[in-house]
């Protein structure tokens, strides 16, 4: 059985300041997800399942079906703020989702197969995708999930402060826990990141979520649960968010299984900030001179 890619596309781009999942970076105006899909293809999944809002619909299947009809089989699922909360009362002040983990839920009618969950505003490079391919074809089980590391050096932005979720892996190259860090940057030849107690150094090759995840479908139903628990503590809250490590570190510390960190060599990038976008392009450009990708992804 071929693997599903789920996109999470449903976010608002607070800090970039406008819908940058659907800008053109690629020669032939290719988005940041044009290529994610293309990897995924060639590397061999099956199926794509976007996660977008219900109120952008119309706009992002008019993009992305011309492109993609006959090359993947195709769905979608509407993340909304009521969407799976069984009756419990939304607060007021509340506008936006519930988070990561919540966008997956969304899926769980959509995916009966193993699955890699991904950013829509992430350039993860094709080693990402067929080591994910491998992993979710050959290893991944209900007693195994995975999560690509990338190396934190690679995945820095020039023109701001980074959140990271970085990794703490074991002897066996199994997850223990992420640790999420805010206000990661370079300075000189080190990297450190800030916290309220100060500043602190992170190893220049630690290990870091990108949010690239492959799971097993079994995932939705402890996630299913753990959702429930989320509401019942922190609904009320109006900025509380119920992200995937939340349920990958539940699934390791009640021992349900393992989360394998696979290593990556592919050099991330995004566009956390506006600033963001002209280096983008260039990245993309250099691939598409060195014979990566062609120059129109989809003619």
């Amino acid at each position: 059985m071929q693997p599903t890619l789920l996109i999470l596309a449903a976010g608002m781009a607070s800090r970039y300041g406008s819908m940058k999942q659907m800008e053109g970076f690629g020669p032939a105006g290719e988005t940041i997800m044009d290529y994610s899909i293309y990897d995924a293809i060639r590397a061999g999944f099956g199926k794509v399942v976007f996660i977008i809002r219900k109120d952008f619909a119309d706009n992002f299947k008019a993009v992305f079906e011309p492109k993609l009809k006959g090359r993947i089989e195709i769905d979608y699922v509407y993340q909304q703020l009521d969407s799976l909360t069984n009756g419990y009362p939304v607060p007021a002040s509340r506008t936006k989702p519930w988070g990561t983990a919540h966008a997956i839920l969304c899926a769980k009618d959509a995916i009966n197969e193993p699955f890699a969950v991904i950013n829509a505003d992430d350039f993860y490079g094709r080693d990402a995708f067929e080591k994910a391919y491998t992993f979710l074809t050959t290893a991944c089980s209900p007693k195994q999930q995975s999560i690509i590391g990338y190396e934190l050096a690679r995945t820095l932005s020039a023109n701001g402060t980074v959140s990271r979720g970085v990794c703490d892996v074991d002897g066996e190259n199994n997850l223990v826990s992420i640790s999420e860090r805010t206000k990661i940057y370079a300075e000189g030849e080190k990297i450190v990141y800030e916290d309220a107690a100060g500043k602190h150094e992170v190893p220049y090759n630690s290990s870091v979520s990108m949010n690239f995840w492959c799971f097993d479908a079994s995932i939705f139903k402890l996630t299913e649960d753990l959702f429930a628990t989320f509401l019942k503590e922190h609904g009320q809250e109006e900025k509380s968010e119920f992200f995937i490590p939340i349920v990958a570190d539940t699934y390791i510390k009640q021992e349900l299984g393992v989360v394998k960190v696979i290593p990556t060599s592919s050099q991330w990038f995004g566009v956390t900030y506006k600033e963001d976008a002209p280096g983008v392009q260039k990245s993309v450009d250099d691939l598409v001179a060195a014979g990566e990708y062609p120059s129109s992804l989809w003619s």
